[in-house]
């Protein structure tokens, strides 16, 4: 079955996320990884948007947190303060879903500037909630494209506090929660190591060498004692992400 290695990716990333789960979504290839799983495996996954939309169940993709269709189908909208004091930062969302423009090896994100932040190269949108929901959800997926300017050896800017220097770096501030927990890629998944905290490779989607893996990221990376496959793709997980894809391209299109 032929697939694409985006399709791999986002859908490797929906099947982390459980029926059960609270998930704050990021925009971007977290929305569509958190809604192909509510569409297929999790019916019941709660999912979060930051304009403090609770429980929705978009048919399309939004464009952007401030997007209709979150509203129109959410089973209620609260405050944006509600969102981050009572929901967020008091313990019940169990997933954040980040994206990124940089990742590095900790786990640590940058979505604020590429290049120096008095003259970048690149001015990007912001951190937004990342940071509170990195510090607050009980856990952290990223997803991101495998590409060495994407996985650096050192962010431009810290936007988004991962795992900081490793280790127990997390701990000695004081933040309780678990952090980044996984990484999705278009080549591969990583889990932090248990005592370091840097980013180690856990299984490679089919057909994809370590050496591609290698090339592609900023730092030397590990790869685990036993690297699996990612399994790929079943008929009926593309079905319902092109499908979602497709009503989303529909909806978009400027007339």
């Amino acid at each position: 079955m032929d697939y694409s290695a985006t399709e791999m990716m986002i859908v490797a990333a929906a099947r982390a996320l459980q029926n059960s789960d609270v998930c704050f979504v990021g925009i971007g290839a977290p929305s569509a990884a958190c809604n192909l799983a509510r569409l297929t495996h999790a019916p019941d996954i709660t999912l979060i948007y930051e304009s403090g939309t609770i429980g929705t169940k978009p048919d399309v993709l939004p464009l952007s947190i401030g997007d209709g269709e979150l509203a129109e189908t959410a089973l209620t909208t609260v405050s944006v303060p509600e969102m981050f004091r009572y929901w967020l930062q008091g313990g019940r969302v169990s997933v954040g879903f980040l994206g990124a423009a940089q990742i590095d090896r900790f786990g640590n994100l940058n979505t604020t500037v590429v290049g120096s932040y008095d003259a970048p190269t690149v001015r990007l949108p912001g951190g937004g909630g990342a940071p509170e929901i990195a510090s607050s959800c009980a856990e952290v997926f990223i997803i991101a494209k495998h590409a060495p300017r994407t996985l650096v050896n050192r962010l431009d800017f810290v936007t988004t506090f991962g795992h900081g220097e490793g280790g127990d770096h997390r701990a000695r501030l004081g933040i309780t929660t678990a952090g980044p927990t996984l990484a999705i890629t278009d080549l591969c998944t990583m889990h932090p190591d248990p005592e370091t905290r840097e980013l180690v490779v856990a299984s490679l989607h089919p057909g994809v060498e370590r050496t591609t893996v290698e090339e592609r990221t900023g730092w030397p990376i590990r790869f685990g004692g036993a690297v699996d496959e990612t399994p790929p793709p079943t008929a009926d997980e593309l079905d319902v992400l092109r499908d979602l894809n497709a009503r989303t391209d529909r909806a978009h299109i400027q007339t």
